[in-house]
């Protein structure tokens, strides 16, 4: 069976991509997730504050002992004070290049066009094959116009664009009022791929403390439908590449996001739950399917469902809306 796929221009040996999470913070982590069968890997995030941090603390040590002895060894900032985050983050990705035979692909998350473009290259020299941005961003600022916002993206994509001559993809909330139409200028605008969507981690409420509570939970297949549609939806009309994110639990969520359009389908959730062995069981049965209905390729059956070759494009629409009301509402009746 052939699963190759292409994303960002890379090629890839299957589709399931192992998203960015905390599998992939030590080598051993990554060298697993290829073993298990991952087509390419996000490396979990490096985050603008990380970056700031550093700036911040290393500007904090170097101005520490400035009005000491010079000939005072210990006035010189300590190697192991010095902060080692986004350091550590491109070591492991020069390291994670090195030894495994998969694309590598950085992360990097923030919400400005500045304090981390410097980072972007060094990612790009440490040998990474490709670069997602994961702009997470929440405009708790009511005056801040819907246009500001999407500018922003647009903003950092340039600037990170001119920064890098590897493929950069973006990671998309789904709360443009217009996502179509905001994926069609990212694409003409330059990028590579894009990825839908990012769960926004909204925060609870402790009743007993009266705090708020930040603690993750991770997706579960209900959660498909919003990018299985726009995925539909979008197949056929852009040059970037589409990624799938949110949802997967199993085969049967792949072959659906294939089947809609997508170049690949990303996953980390369900690798959270039942370990990164569990890519074994989501490619075998991804063949299994294929080969029960005779396909020899993925070639064959991505974007059979999407809305470009839909025999009724109206069912991605309000009509199909109406029916499905209309189908609840006899639902209920029939239990009455």
């Amino acid at each position: 069976m052939d699963l190759s796929s292409h994303y960002l221009g890379l090629e890839l040996k299957n589709p399931i991509i192992a998203s960015a999470s905390p599998l992939s913070e030590t080598l051993s982590g990554i060298k697993l997730l290829e073993d298990s069968g991952a087509g390419a890997i996000v490396m979990f995030s490096l985050f603008e504050e990380q970056i700031r941090r550093e700036n911040e603390a290393f500007d904090f040590l170097l101005d520490s002992g400035t009005e000491s002895f010079a000939e005072s060894l210990s006035y010189f900032p300590s190697i192991d004070r010095a902060p080692k985050g986004p350091e550590q983050y491109l070591n492991l990705i020069g390291k994670a290049v090195a030894a495994t035979d998969i694309p590598i692909i950085g992360s990097l998350n923030g919400i400005t066009n500045t304090g981390w473009i410097d980072y972007a290259k060094q990612i790009q020299e440490a040998g990474a094959h490709a670069l997602e941005l994961n702009i997470y961003f929440i405009p708790t600022a009511i005056e801040m116009l819907a246009t500001e916002v999407e500018q922003r993206y647009f903003d950092i994509l340039k600037a990170v664009k001119d920064s890098v001559s590897i493929p950069v993809a973006i990671k998309l909330s789904p709360f443009f009022s217009a996502i179509g139409n905001m994926v069609k200028r990212l694409d003409e605008a330059g990028v590579d791929g894009v990825v839908l969507f990012n769960r926004f981690y909204q925060p609870d409420f402790d009743l007993n403390l009266l705090q708020v509570d930040p603690h993750a939970s991770l997706s579960s297949p209900e959660e498909i439908r919003l990018p299985l549609l726009w995925i539909a939806v979008l197949y056929g009309r852009i040059k970037a590449s589409l990624a799938a994110s949110r949802g997967v639990d199993s085969a049967t969520e792949v072959v659906k996001y294939l089947l809609a359009g997508a170049d690949v389908v990303m996953v980390a959730s369900v690798l959270m739950k039942k370990g990164p062995q569990h890519l074994k069981i989501l490619l075998a049965d991804l063949e299994q399917w294929l080969t029960a209905r005779d396909y020899s390729s993925l070639t064959e059956v991505r974007g059979v469902m999407s809305r470009h070759n839909a025999a009724n494009p109206g069912a991605y629409e309000r009509v199909n809306y109406i029916k499905v009301l209309e189908s609840f509402d006899s639902t209920l009746a029939e239990r009455g």
